[in-house]
């Protein structure tokens, strides 16, 4: 359970306070309601160069690390395709400083121009190594323009062509950031070994008068029902063929999610999931294998994702993946294999809050998507999930026209 006050400044800045004194530390986390989804199609990247800009020094602190580094502190960020979020851990009596460096941010960067040529450079660089030059890194950036064909997730976090941050002027930097890091656009939590009063103070002290910006109104096209089966396929100088298929689920917080969520790890959570024991353990398809979901606030993605054994082709995994599938949707699950997989992530939630940023940021990513307190309902919600509820989301989700498929063949198979 992840206790919390809260308030509003007058320029709209939501701030939650959760206070544990059983650590000397402090975590401050803010998360601005901008990502990649709210990109214009043409500026795509620019959440994702944000991330950047934002270190590269604001109005008044020409450098945003040695400040933290010098009360013994740690800071990171990173943008998806919902939200930007970035967090400081620090001592909690240095608390102040945090509050100072953001904010002097959230005011104005520099807009010095070597800065965002020094960050255009970083971010060009990071696209060529992590999805260009990397064993399957363009995966994404194949699967997402064939998944979603109206929902600008169809492009992924670093953008749509990286021609978008090479191009990009002072002008749309700066047009961006007014837009969109404003303190009516921002959630921010404080956490550890603070007071609600002593935040509050803080919070009037160092972001009262920065002023709101328009309110962002989201209106993005809602993605159409799909209702036949997409397939890809590509190659590259990759060690397997891999295969991957993806189906669209709720999103985040809507009817079904849970479920879903569930039905993935029943298909590809460890060693004990359907696709591991049937295919890898028994019948020697693949050599790894996993299923996941996006937890996308709009509605998102079942991904299964297998790099196969040499002489194995793609057809028939692609054949035996579908096998067990449809195995799932007719017969549905067990007691025994519902128990186990809500054992396993009651007690992944259970220890992801043991850490004081991670509460910090669910509280600050649930209040964003609209209620601080779905931050505590997580494990009541699997908890009372039942085989009917699995069951239904599986043949809902799990249906053949729902479904992309992409083959990613290695050049030398």
């Amino acid at each position: 359970m992840i206790r919390y006050e809260q308030f509003t400044l007058d320029n709209g800045l939501k701030v939650f306070v959760h206070e544990d004194f059983s650590t000397p530390m402090a975590a401050v986390n803010i998360l601005y309601n901008v990502g990649s989804r709210d990109e214009d199609e043409e500026r795509t990247g620019f959440a994702h160069l944000f991330e950047h800009l934002m270190f590269g020094g604001s109005k008044n602190i020409p450098s945003y690390d040695i400040p933290v580094q010098n009360v013994g502190g740690e800071n990171n960020a990173f943008t998806s395709p919902d939200i930007t979020n970035y967090y400081i851990t620090l001592p909690a009596e240095n608390v102040e400083t945090a509050f100072w460096l953001e904010s002097d941010r959230m005011m104005s960067l520099s807009f010095d121009p070597n800065v965002l040529e020094v960050q255009r450079k970083v971010v060009i660089e990071e696209f060529k190594q992590r999805y260009l030059n990397q064993p399957y890194g363009d995966m994404w950036l194949k699967l997402r323009p064939l998944t979603y064909q109206t929902h600008p997730y169809r492009w992924a976090t670093i953008g749509k062509d990286i021609e978008h941050i090479e191009r990009a002027t002072m002008e749309d930097v700066q047009n961006f950031f007014f837009k969109f890091y404003r303190p009516n656009n921002a959630v921010m939590v404080v956490a550890g070994a603070v007071k609600f009063e002593q935040v509050k103070e803080l919070a009037e002290k160092w972001f009262g008068e920065i002023p709101a910006g328009e309110p962002y109104v989201r209106n993005l096209p809602k993605e159409p029902v799909q209702t036949e089966a997409r397939f890809m396929e590509t190659s590259a100088a990759v060690p397997l063929n891999s295969l991957i298929k993806v189906f669209h689920t709720p999103g985040r917080y809507e009817e079904g999610y849970y479920a879903t969520d569930l039905v993935s790890d029943i298909l590809g959570r460890g060693k004990s999931s359907r696709l591991y024991q049937a295919l890898l353990k028994d019948r020697p398809v693949f050599n790894s294998i996993t299923a996941s979901v996006t937890s996308s606030l709009d509605p998102g993605l079942l991904l299964i994702k297998g790099n196969l054994n040499p002489g194995i082709t793609l057809e028939e995994a692609d054949a035996a993946v579908t096998e067990l599938i449809l195995d799932l949707v007719k017969n549905g699950t067990t007691e025994d294999e519902l128990a186990k997989i809500k054992n396993q992530t009651e007690a992944t939630l259970a220890f992801s809050e043991v850490e004081l940023l991670n509460r910090a940021m669910n509280l600050a990513f649930a209040a964003n998507a609209g209620n601080p307190d779905w931050a505590n309902d997580d494990a009541e919600i699997i908890r009372n999930l039942t085989i009917e509820d699995i069951n239904e989301a599986a043949a809902k989700v799990l249906r053949v026209e729902n479904s992309s498929t992409l083959y990613y063949r290695a050049e030398n198979n």
